[in-house]
């Protein structure tokens, strides 16, 4: 019987799992039992094992055809005197009534329990000739004591075993990386591959996709942004609130320990660039107006923003916020008996995602309504400077033609 702790979401493979392709199974399994060598004291590691199935014993006989044409006879008629010897053969049928019942002729038990019976086995048949002989079975055959392999796993047409492990007590990516350093100068057959599988591919794969999700997300709030305000320099201002969430998506991971999840602290910084940029754009979009209609100078437009815009910005985040918080502490409310549950079963999976969003959108609002103004009139100072001094470059030049 073995005990493991319950796994919330889908299945992604043992912690660690290193897959050793080839076509000899024998070498594979001499490769998997010195690769577990290599890796068993790793610290961390545990229930370190192996798919390779060494199967049943077996005795095998293996004809020598140049012998049994010497008796003038062929290898399935002395298969078929063997098989009769020792899984017996039909000889007629008994009935009784209605039943009836087959009547199975072979040798006794005490002939064919051990595989030195078959060494004392004779063969009788009659060969082509027509003849009748009885000749030892070790004058036509060999014997030998073996064990077969029950099954045979195939990955990509090629034979695989996989030896798998458990991670107890450290971080799972420490353990792979180890375990990549202890590997890195095995000397493998020529066609024979190593690959690490298993969670960790399956991570690897979460990671490629919601990096490339966020990007395009990126993509997409800025093509949005420069529609709407018909401008390069606010977005790009807005877009540091982002930079700002990710500070805040580390510290709450911190603060709380709770571990990095590839999958579910990675959906939630996607869903934080959504949910930040928000703030920005309330507050930039104030400055736009007072600033564009000549009613105020940029700073105090600024100032002004940030007193008006104040509590719609603060409503927005605390309400965002307090949505995602029993998530984070895993407050679930039972129906059935109508009382509320601290530490719900998969509060779990779940508190990465919470975590994320509130401490990443808490930080970046906060941030937001000072780096955001400070970036956007250091910006927009730099900028007249450069329109200044280019602007002063084209009259000096006018001048020197005149």
């Amino acid at each position: 019987m073995r005990v493991a702790k319950q796994q919330i979401g889908p299945p992604v493979g043992a912690p660690v799992s290193i897959e050793i392709s080839g076509e000899d199974y024998a070498e594979l399994a001499s490769l998997s039992k010195t690769i577990r060598s290599k890796i068993k004291d790793i610290r961390g590691l545990v229930d370190l094992k192996d798919d390779y199935n060494t199967g049943r014993p077996e005795v095998e006989i293996i004809i020598d055809r140049e012998k049994a044409g010497l008796f003038w006879t062929s290898t399935s008629q002395i298969a078929s005197t063997v098989r009769a010897g020792i899984a017996g053969v039909e000889a007629s049928k008994y009935r009784v009534g209605e039943d009836e019942y087959k009547i199975r002729v072979r040798l006794k038990e005490d002939q064919r329990t051990s595989p030195a019976d078959l060494e004392n086995l004779r063969v009788n048949f009659m060969n082509r000739r027509g003849q009748l002989l009885s000749i030892p079975l070790t004058s036509v055959a060999k014997i030998n004591r073996t064990t077969a392999v029950t099954d045979i796993r195939r990955k990509d047409l090629k034979r695989v075993i996989t030896v798998s492990g458990d991670v107890e007590g450290r971080v799972q990516s420490e353990v792979i990386n180890e375990i990549k350093v202890r590997l890195a100068g095995f000397n493998l057959p020529s066609g024979y591959n190593i690959k690490l599988t298993g969670s960790q591919e399956e991570q690897q794969k979460a990671a490629d996709f919601l990096g490339n999700a966020f990007i395009i997300t990126l993509l997409l709030v800025f093509l949005i942004m420069v529609a709407e305000f018909n401008s390069l320099k606010v977005p790009f201002v807005i877009m540091l609130s982002l930079i700002l969430s990710l500070i805040g998506v580390m510290l709450g991971l911190l603060i709380t320990r709770t571990p990095a999840s590839v999958i579910m602290t990675g959906v939630g910084t996607v869903a934080l660039a959504g949910l930040v940029v928000r703030n920005g754009i309330v507050l930039l979009d104030f400055v736009k107006q007072k600033y564009r209609a000549g009613e105020m100078k940029l700073d105090d437009a600024l100032l002004e923003a940030g007193r008006i815009r104040l509590r719609p910005v603060l409503l927005t985040a605390g309400a965002a916020v307090l949505a995602v918080l029993p998530m984070a502490t895993g407050i679930d409310f039972d129906w059935r008996e109508f009382h509320f549950v601290l530490g719900a079963e998969s509060a779990g999976f779940w508190r990465p995602l919470a975590v994320a969003i509130i401490f990443g959108l808490t930080i970046s609002t906060f941030l937001t309504l000072v780096i955001v103004p400070t970036a956007y009139s250091l910006l927009d100072e730099w900028m007249e400077k450069i329109k200044t001094r280019i602007s002063n470059h084209f009259k000096r030049e006018e001048k020197i033609s005149t």
